[in-house]
Formats: C-alpha cells, structure tokens, sequence
C-alpha cells in the first residue's frame, strides 16, 4: 500500500479552519511528507470562497494554485509524486492544462499524477462564468479524452460538444511515456469516466465492499465497451485520518477538527450516497491497529494508494505530529520497517 498526504492547496475554510497554512507551511508538509516516507502528495483545485466557507468564517481563505505548488515542491523533493486530487477540470481549457501538466512532469522529472474530476462546488464554476450552462460530466468525459490526445499526438485535435480545438502542436510531452489520468469522484459518471477514458479511480471515503462494487463496476463497463484497463490502473482513495492510543481518544479528537465539519458539510453533495453516520468503516479513525486493519481490507480488495490522507488536526504543527505519528505506526510496519 502506498500512502499519500492531502497538502493544503485549497483547504483552508473546508478541511481546515482559517488560518490554516501559508505558503511556506504548506510546502513544508509536503516536503516532510517526503521525510516520513510517504509516496505522494495531492493538491487539491478551488478558485473562490463557496458560501457556506463565507458564513463561517470572517477571513477568506488561501487558494493556492496546484499548479504552480507542486512545481515548487518538485524543486524541493526528489521521490514524492506530485498530484492532484483533484484538478476541477470545467475550470480550464484542456489545451492549457495539458500544458501545465506536461510541464509539472517534465520539471520534476515523470512525477505528475493527474487526478481529475467535475468539481464539489457548481458555484465556483458559475462564478468563473455567469450564465453559462454545461453539463460537467458530459464536459468531464470530453476533457479527459482531449487530455489524453494532447498528451500522446504530434498535432492533436477534437471536437465535442463541450470541447473543441484544432491541430494543436503542444510540446514538450509529459516525460512519462503514459501520464496517470485518476477520474476522481464517487458518482457512476466518475466511474463510467474511469473505464472508458481515464488510467485509474480516486473516489473518497468509501468502505472496502464500495470499493470492490466500484472497481466490478469499472471493469465491467470497460468490458461492454471493449476496453482493456491499462496496465497499472490505480485505485487510489482519499480518506480522513485520525490515530489515537485508544478508539475513544481518536474519535474525541475527529469530532473536534474542522475535518470533521467538512465530511458533514459534503453529505448532501459528494458523499450524499455515503452519509455521515458510518464514517468509522470509511476513514481510518482508531487505534494504530484497528487502522492497520482497515488498511489491509482495502488492500484486499484492490485499493493501491490511501491517496491525499487529511489528517484530524487544525494547526500545521499538529498536522505534523500526526503525520509523525502515523509514520512511525502505520507507514513503518506496513513496510516491514522504517519509512
């Protein structure tokens, strides 16, 4: 299993409360995130500050570019994987996020992870673009294809309904010779998106047995449509963290973290099929062991990466007592040793 942590890009007001991180504390954890051994880092992609983030707090949050941060970190670090959990993908045209993205793997040389999805907020979109109608899966769909065009073709174009471009030329390539494209979601559009168009799943706060539905799901829609799953496909799924000597101790602290508001703020959204009331079998929230057994179900049934893991904490020098602590209690014993 591999392990990746949820840097704060854009998650100031949502995940944690406000202030959170500045610019140098956020490229810290990733650059610890490094240190304790964790495989990859996942920035996530926000624009604007959603109603509900406004009435809670008085101070606007910090939305960092994921873009320009994992650029940064790539300087900084040598092993992580940089990626997105996820790129909003309405918010840019295709062409100038595969250059972005080509370029991000080209600096960092082949550790570019693009997870992609239709975004958790419409208002953000409507904000960027007042009066104009799209349908976002239709329009996710069409993306990933162009990417995937843009990515692999000397002179690319396509023409959709949502999407449309001629003969662009757009080098250099990304370095790695097949760039991971994670369509991200828990809806049956991301899924239908991940068989037919996309290199992997990224869903989020999933239970083993929704996990594997998902992935029979995946398969058996690319079967339909007469695709073979690329070779590394990956599921990777986003969880909440929060590891405590005993279970009552890791809930007490869950409960209190703005993460914890957050998860109930997406119930009738991202997680409306998953609720709120069962979190302790879709998160990892208990004892190190406890935690290690839940890891070693979605292990089982096929989850490669616990990918962008938000950790119950409200201060960046919490965060890092966490991330310190599940280093040394999880990550160190599943791989046999030290991180």
């Amino acid at each position: 299993m591999r392990f990746g942590l949820g840097v704060p890009t854009g998650t100031e007001g949502l995940m944690y409360p406000v202030p959170y991180a500045d610019a140098a504390e956020a490229v810290e954890l990733a650059v610890q995130a490094e240190r304790l051994g964790f495989d990859s880092v996942w920035g996530n992609d926000h624009v604007t500050t959603q109603g509900y983030v406004r009435e809670e707090f008085d101070t606007p949050p910090r939305y960092y570019d994921p873009f320009a941060y994992l650029s940064y970190v790539a300087a900084l670090t040598s092993r992580i994987r940089l990626a997105t959990a996820i790129m909003v993908l309405p918010f840019r045209n295709p062409v100038v996020a595969a250059k972005q993205v080509a370029t991000l793997d080209r600096l960092s040389g082949g550790r570019a992870v693009l997870g992609v999805g239709i975004g958790a907020y419409r208002e953000e979109f409507e904000a960027m673009n007042p009066g104009r109608r799209i349908n976002r899966g239709e329009h996710a769909a069409e993306a990933i294809q162009a990417l995937n065009a843009l990515f692999t073709e000397r002179r690319a174009s396509f023409k959709g309904r949502w999407v449309e471009f001629e003969d662009v030329e757009s080098y250099p390539k990304p370095a790695q010779p097949v760039l991971p494209i994670l369509s991200g979601g828990n809806a049956p559009g991301s899924r239908t998106r991940a068989a037919l168009h996309a290199g992997g799943w990224l869903p989020a706060c999933l239970t083993p047995g929704e996990v594997a539905a998902g992935i029979a799901d995946i398969r058996a829609q690319a079967a339909a449509a007469g695709r073979e799953l690329p070779g590394g496909f990956e599921v990777a799924l986003q969880v909440a963290v929060c590891v405590a000597p005993t279970h009552e101790e890791a809930w007490r602290r869950f409960r209190a973290s703005q993460l914890h508001n957050h998860m109930v703020s997406l119930s009738g959204t991202t997680l409306k099929d998953q609720g709120v009331s069962d979190l302790a079998s879709r998160n990892l929230i208990g004892t190190p062991d406890s935690v290690a057994e839940q890891i070693a179900a979605y292990r089982e049934v096929g989850v490669d990466t616990l990918a962008g893991l938000l950790f119950a904490a409200d201060t960046v020098p919490e965060t890092l007592d966490a991330m310190h602590e599940f280093s040394e209690t999880v990550i160190a014993k599943q791989a046999g040793g030290r991180p």
